[in-house]
């Protein structure tokens, strides 16, 4: 599959979960293009893709950030937004904040798209076992689910 992973990132937590689930993803034969959101989106959103997977911090009170919410918006008037099945989420949060709030932009995101996949939370930078599992059993499910969804297709298929 081709595959855009865009992110934005405050401190550096959900670049490296973004960074991790596209090692996994071109570990597993993957064409991935890798876009921190803060940077020029116009040739990455230029591309044919088959999956789109987001990746956001979450700022005050659960919300979506202006640097996340502006790439959305040129997605939208430049690509025009996918499909929710071709579209998975992920998010870095942390819970001191109150669970209402932990990682509200990535849940806000998946809203947003429809998306059926399950959003990954990661409690501020990941690190040891249990969330490098994680993040490998996360992209491995939205992957599978995501060329399932291609393949039932005919219209979403490419030579």
């Amino acid at each position: 599959m081709r595959i855009l992973l865009a992110y934005a990132s405050l401190s550096g937590n959900t670049r490296e979960v973004a960074r991790r689930v596209a090692a996994r993803c071109q570990a597993t034969g993957h064409s991935l293009q890798l876009l921190d959101v803060d940077g020029d989106a116009t040739a990455a959103l230029a591309q044919p893709r088959d999956a789109l997977l987001l990746g956001c911090w979450t700022d005050n009170a659960g919300r979506t950030p202006a640097e996340m919410k502006a790439f959305v918006a040129t997605l939208r008037d430049s690509a025009g937004l996918p499909p929710g099945p071709g579209v998975a989420v992920f998010g870095t949060g942390e819970t001191q904040w109150g669970p209402e709030y932990y990682c509200g932009a990535a849940h806000r995101l998946a809203r947003f798209f429809g998306s059926p996949h399950p959003v990954l939370q990661i409690e501020q930078m990941p690190h040891g076992q249990a969330d490098t599992h994680a993040i490998h059993q996360w992209t491995d499910t939205v992957l599978a689910r995501i060329e399932t969804a291609i393949h039932a297709d005919p219209a979403r298929r490419h030579a």
